[in-house]
């Protein structure tokens, strides 16, 4: 069994508006892929506890997908907006905000980058300001480390 390593590279770029992490997973591209395409899955997949389920979509995400989830308090609607199968698949929130997913084997699993790009959103300023990038950050951190217990 594989230890469970902290995310890195801890980047936040605020000029650019992206908080980036990134790991390596036990697991090959395409089971991890598998589990990102599937919305039914997302919860599990969430370390924050944010996440408490899917309220309609698709059983298999694919470009232009939309799909809403239950969450913490409130409801959102997701558009899957970015997608190559076993490498890439992001999805844009209402708000603006875009969760990317990029996976590329390496040695031993794959490497796993996962991106909060908040550089659409008009308010980006104000985003910083309340502190969304560092919550974000840790967020990722999270969601992460629990996807590499997920296949140690």
């Amino acid at each position: 069994m594989s230890s469970i390593l902290t995310a890195w590279p801890v980047t936040t770029d605020l000029a650019q508006g992206r908080v980036v992490r990134q790991v390596v997973v036990s697991a090959s591209p395409a089971t991890i892929f598998a589990l990102l395409a599937d919305p039914r899955r997302h919860a599990a997949l969430d370390g924050t506890g944010s996440v408490k389920g899917v309220i309609d979509g698709p059983d298999r995400l694919e470009l232009g997908s939309l799909f809403r989830m239950r969450m913490k308090g409130y409801t959102t609607t997701n558009t899957v907006v970015e997608f190559e199968r076993d490498a890439l698949i992001a999805w844009r929130h209402r708000g603006r905000h875009v969760w990317r997913w990029h996976l590329r084997a390496v040695t031993g699993g794959t490497e796993v980058t996962e991106t909060f790009d908040y550089s659409a959103k008009r308010a980006r300023r104000l985003v910083r300001l309340i502190g969304i990038p560092k919550r974000a950050g840790t967020a990722l951190d999270k969601t992460l480390a629990a996807l590499q217990a997920r296949f140690a």
